[in-house]
């Protein structure tokens, strides 16, 4: 929930006009393994096969991946980070809660659409390194304090009670992707994603709802 502009600015250097930078070339070896992954297969990936479809010697490959591992891995966090930095823009451009809720869930359903493939089979294949979940609980917590001070704002409810109630409804969105999975059409996205905003908001409603009529009991009391 990001890269520097000026790193593209430089001219490339005298006499090697057409080869590619190091970062290009990482990711182009990065996008063969990526097109490989996607049909399903990831025991078919290795740093031969790797080489040949994209082109370049297997030197080259070792060059930049220290073996088969490193490499699922390091597609696999480029992956997740490209998800999570647009998913991220797309939440922030949002004007209110109901917003950033349909942000958060189109851009998941529109992931698991395009890339979804890919991250699931290098997640079972174990190409997900275990560094990855830590920095993904991070992730899921900053995303999570980011809703629930929206929430407070918007809906003048409980910060406790709203983390509570936000943490479950960002935590239904695996259930949301495995519904799609299901009947993955148009229509069937566009139902639950109108289905996980109304039960996110129809929550803090709910919880707005309370506090009021606790506070109004409370202060019948005195």
């Amino acid at each position: 929930m990001r890269a520097p502009a000026a790193t593209r600015t430089l001219p490339a250097a005298a006499g090697v006009q057409g080869v590619p930078p190091r970062a290009d070339r990482r990711d182009s070896l990065l996008d063969a393994a990526a097109d490989m992954v996607a049909t399903g297969h990831v025991e078919t990936v290795s740093m031969e096969a790797v080489a040949k479809a994209a082109g370049v010697s297997r030197a080259l490959v070792y060059k930049h991946f220290a073996n088969r591992h490193d490499l699922l891995s390091s597609l696999y966090e480029r992956e997740s980070a490209h998800l999570h930095s647009q998913l991220a823009a797309d939440v922030r451009a949002a004007g209110d809660l109901a917003g950033m809720l349909r942000a958060l869930v189109h851009g998941a359903l529109a992931a698991q659409a395009s890339r979804g493939a890919t991250l699931a089979t290098l997640n079972s294949g174990g190409g997900r390194p275990s560094a990855q979940r830590t920095v993904q609980r991070r992730r899921d917590g900053q995303t999570l304090r980011y809703f629930t001070s929206q929430a407070v704002a918007e809906y003048d409810v409980d910060e406790l009670d709203a983390r509570t109630g936000l943490a479950i409804a960002l935590g239904s969105i695996p259930t949301v992707l495995a519904r799609w999975r299901l009947r993955p059409t148009l229509e069937n996205a566009a139902r639950l994603e109108d289905s996980f905003v109304a039960m996110g908001i129809g929550g803090m409603h709910e919880l707005a709802r309370r506090r009021k009529s606790t506070s109004v009991a409370n202060a019948g009391t005195h």
